[in-house]
């Protein structure tokens, strides 16, 4: 009888978060850059809101993988899948800039309007806008005052309702307090093993190509430096 290679648990966004501001979870070299465009990143903060499931994220604690940056994961939770909901996460909830497929250092900014409680990818218009939220990362920031926005708000658009508003925020600052499912692979896998399973899970959906499968394997590879043969294909 096989061994189940793994455990699962249920945790909310806002743990999820603080997981990201610590440093706890860490992107391992068999990942892809973040590939997500605005609109997709502005679909999930929607699935959230409407308290849709947005699927699972799948982790492994190993202390000697090769990350990103060149480091070791040192105990961390390496993401092995759930990268692009991740960084979208923390584009838009947390205000943090993201690394594109280009290797650009960009921002996505996600805008809320909560009188018809529509998302929106921001742009200068909607900044213009009195009746939008350009930056709904502001909601969740720990001195947000809802009922001082509110006010101030309602000033601004004449003939809205305080409490439809109040309430259509608040409805969003609850987005981290839905929860998320989290498979754990268990610590004593061997990195071919977890390549193996990035790529099953991917290939399922057909969300990676030829050329990802390959790179993924080549970062696995330790013995020949594989992660810094993958930043030098990714480069060029």
């Amino acid at each position: 009888m096989s061994i189940q290679k793994y455990s699962v648990n249920q945790h909310p966004i806002q743990t999820l978060l603080t997981w990201v501001r610590s440093e706890e979870i860490a992107i391992p070299e068999i990942q892809r850059p973040f590939v997500w465009n605005g609109a997709k990143v502005r679909d999930l903060i929607d699935s959230l809101y409407q308290g849709y499931p947005v699927g699972y994220l799948i982790a492994w604690r190993n202390p000697t993988v090769k990350l990103k940056d060149g480091t070791t994961s040192q105990g961390k939770r390496i993401l092995i899948d759930g990268q692009q909901r991740v960084t979208a996460l923390m584009a838009a909830i947390l205000g943090m800039h993201v690394i594109n497929k280009d290797y650009q250092r960009v921002k996505i900014t996600i805008a809320f309007n909560p009188q018809d409680q529509r998302f929106e990818v921001s742009n200068p218009a909607i900044g213009k806008d009195k009746s939008w939220v350009a930056d709904i990362s502001e909601i969740f920031t720990p001195d947000f005052r809802v009922l001082k926005f509110v006010g101030e708000y309602c000033d601004r658009n004449e003939g809205t309702d305080q409490d439809i508003i109040y309430r259509s925020l608040e409805l969003l600052r609850g987005v981290v307090n839905n929860h998320i499912g989290l498979i754990e692979l268990n610590s004593d896998l061997d990195i071919e093993v977890v390549t193996e399973i990035f790529i099953r899970i991917n290939s399922q959906g057909a969300v990676l190509n030829q050329a990802d499968f390959v790179m993924s394997k080549i970062a696995a590879n330790e013995t020949y430096g594989g992660n810094k043969l993958r930043k030098c294909i990714d480069y060029f």
